[in-house]
């Protein structure tokens, strides 16, 4: 239960960053404006993004476009919420949770209340633009990023067998003369093939 509090905690508090920024936003910098924070690195700028993340599918059809990204975000969040309530113990993996949900919410209330998602980040290097996104989408990375490497190490940590096994393996390679471990190198690479 504690879990799934944290993970609506951190999603309300990425929802209410995302929405207060985009209204700010709309409220202070015109259309297609850009205001220079860091020169030739970083501007505040307004775009209305028609399209997936980081402008993604922006010249597709509209009507369906938007339709396939309200389905997608809902089932994101019902995906979510579904493993939250798992009960994951690990504060990496409920702070990755919340920050997709807050991310995935942030840009749906977008989607539904004014059919685009309000973009303002510009982060470039000269000429070099990464497409501009918002706290929603960076909130979403970190979150998918933070989510990916905790399971990938919780895999890990879930295979001390294989673990031992691969330590054992190494020990007894190791003690094998340059002959022997050619051959039992050529051996598993052998078996590798087979099996793949």
């Amino acid at each position: 239960m504690r879990d799934r509090t944290m993970v609506l905690l951190i999603a309300f508090g990425v929802l209410v960053a995302d929405q207060v920024t985009k209204a700010m936003v709309t409220a202070w910098i015109p259309f297609n404006a850009r205001l220079p924070v860091v020169d030739g690195l970083l501007a505040l700028t307004r775009v209305h993004n028609n399209g997936a993340a980081f402008g993604l599918f922006a010249d597709a059809p509209p009507g369906p476009l938007r339709v396939a990204l309200i389905v997608v975000s809902v089932l994101a969040v019902g995906l979510i919420w579904a493993y939250a309530r798992e009960g994951w113990h690990e504060p990496r993996i409920v702070a990755a949770f919340g920050l997709i949900l807050g991310g995935a919410v942030g840009n749906l209330a977008d989607r539904l209340r004014l059919h685009y998602v309000v973009d303002f980040i510009d982060v470039h290097w000269g000429n070099y633009h990464w497409p501009s996104f918002n706290v929603a989408d960076a909130a979403i990375t970190v979150g998918a990023l933070t989510l990916f490497i905790a399971m990938a190490r919780h895999g890990e940590a879930d295979d001390p067998a294989g673990a031992a096994l691969s330590e054992s393996a190494s020990r007894r390679l190791a003690n094998l003369s340059t002959h022997e471990r050619s051959s039992a190198e050529e051996s598993a690479a052998e078996d590798a093939a087979r099996l793949s």
